[in-house]
């Protein structure tokens, strides 16, 4: 009993739950939100056009295009392990403009909440601060966080 409540059976290891988050959040980023999106681009447009959504000042167009660049692009990128630490941070700064801007911080259930956005942001910066861990296709883009030099 002491076994599984322990959950020894299950290996730890911090390179595979980076790739396991980098998976889950990545993939779920990619098909949830941003391949509509993209595939939609026009609708979504017209749609940011006409609830006046513009946080940043780009326009409707430039609001999406830079939805579709994080939520597409640096998703899948952060998926397949290239450069996972800025492709994370893209998607970070992405969804804090979204919590902070559009859903005004607010953490309560509901329409309008931006408890989605802060719970993918918390993710995503776990995987710009730890790096995106072993599995990762391009090592010599600083994906791996840096460890001290042995003495």
């Amino acid at each position: 009993m002491k076994k599984l409540l322990q959950l020894s059976f299950i290996p730890c290891s911090a390179d595979f739950a980076l790739l396991v988050l980098r998976l889950w959040l990545g993939l779920t980023l990619f098909f949830n939100h941003g391949l509509g999106k993209l595939v939609h681009f026009s609708q979504t447009v017209s749609y940011f056009s006409n609830v006046h959504l513009d946080p940043i000042g780009v326009g409707a167009t430039g609001t999406v295009a830079i939805a579709v660049l994080a939520e597409v692009v640096c998703a899948a990128l952060l998926v397949v392990g290239v450069a996972t630490r800025f492709a994370a941070l893209f998607i970070a700064i992405e969804l804090a403009v979204a919590f902070f801007m559009v859903h005004h911080a607010a953490l309560a259930m509901g329409p309008g909440s931006g408890e989605l956005a802060f719970t993918y942001l918390a993710g995503f910066m776990t995987i710009v601060l730890a790096g995106g861990g072993r599995f990762v296709m391009c090592k010599q883009t600083n994906d791996v966080a840096a460890t001290p030099a042995a003495s």
